[in-house]
């Protein structure tokens, strides 16, 4: 075969190759505009964090045009129609009209990650880079601070070398307090050091001071009780993670690890005074932060039942009863990041 002719067969095959190319990804992006069916109706239009009527806001989890969008629904109609908005996030949480987006997205060498925080009309304030993967948020009930986790390496609780770093940012003075680990921390009445220390899941109190988060350090969780301005924190109960301020502010909810090893969890309650707990009538592994709707009930998100669209990592919010009776309710399909405003 001559020169010429193996340069021509080369580029007969560029062509066809970058057709099949094309016709792939215009595919793909046809599934993904899609909307899925079977769903709650879905309208684009104004969402704010400041609704005049008792809202349950979350981030859209299903595959099509509404995917990682804000949404927003009436508390009392949670599978109704939604109103979608064009903010999109992979975590969000807002109070007291101040929200908090985690981003991430695709850039020329790693992912674009950073965190937006935006007024009761979505619009940004300002951002921060993130360091890693976004993995939990939440805004203080006065809207003051915004904190956030995410993972600098592994994919899992469970992977090894997993490492978080958490962030509290004051909306105010905009400092930031970029990473928990710089924090004092006391254990079991002792100052306590350690090159493994990793904080995740902050909640916050009503005093614009106190906060709640997990400590994890040589192989063990710790729930700690923690103060912004004294930039501290102590250990109360081990095997916590992911905690949730009750808005009465008396208890805590949390997944329990019931394997040691594994990547499986129990929703708990746990008496902030006595420190005792009990588990909650959903038996399912709960990967999530969860959200109190309020003083009795929780909102969480779990992996959706055979998903039609193919979608595995789309999820449904479900509710149960904060005492432990009852049975877990469906709130909505296609959904995470829940927060009940108003």
């Amino acid at each position: 075969m001559t020169r010429s002719r193996r340069l021509l067969v080369l580029a007969v095959a560029v062509l066809l190759l970058g057709g099949v190319g094309a016709t792939l990804v215009q595919r793909a992006a046809s599934r993904a505009d899609r909307p899925r069916t079977g769903g709650p109706e879905a309208t684009a239009g104004s969402v704010t964090l400041t609704a005049g009527r008792d809202t349950l806001a979350f981030l859209g989890s299903g595959q099509g045009p509404h995917r990682g969008a804000l949404a927003s629904v009436p508390a009392d109609a949670p599978d109704g129609p939604r109103t979608v908005s064009d903010l999109t996030c992979q975590r969000f949480y807002a109070a007291a009209g101040t929200g908090v987006c985690l981003r991430s997205s695709p850039g020329a060498l790693a992912q674009d990650n950073k965190a937006v925080i935006v007024d009761a009309a979505l619009r940004p304030v300002r951002s921060f880079p993130l360091a890693g993967t976004p993995s939990r948020a939440r805004v203080s009930p006065s809207g003051r601070f915004a904190a956030w986790t995410v993972f600098v390496s592994g994919e899992s609780y469970g992977a090894a070398f997993f490492s978080t770093r958490t962030a509290i940012l004051d909306t105010r003075t905009w400092k930031l307090d970029a990473s928990l680990e710089e924090f004092a921390i006391t254990m079991d009445g002792r100052d306590y050091r350690a090159q493994d220390v990793n904080f995740w899941g902050v909640t916050f109190a009503k005093d614009d001071d106190t906060f709640y988060a997990t400590l994890s350090t040589a192989g063990e969780t710790h729930l700690v009780k923690g103060s912004v301005s004294r930039r501290s924190v102590t250990t109360l109960a081990k095997n916590v993670e992911c905690p949730s301020l009750s808005p009465d502010e008396t208890r805590i909810a949390y997944k329990k690890r019931v394997r040691a090893g594994a990547s499986l969890w129990r929703e708990h309650v746990m008496d902030l005074r006595t420190l005792r707990d009990h588990p909650l009538a959903e038996k399912r592994s709960v990967d999530d932060q969860a959200a109190w709707l309020d003083d009795g009930t929780l909102a969480y998100a779990l992996p959706a039942d055979g998903a039609a669209d193919g979608a595995a990592d789309r999820t449904d919010l479900w509710t149960v009863p904060a005492d432990g009776s009852g049975r877990p309710e469906p709130l909505t399909s296609g959904a995470s990041s829940p927060a009940r405003l108003g």
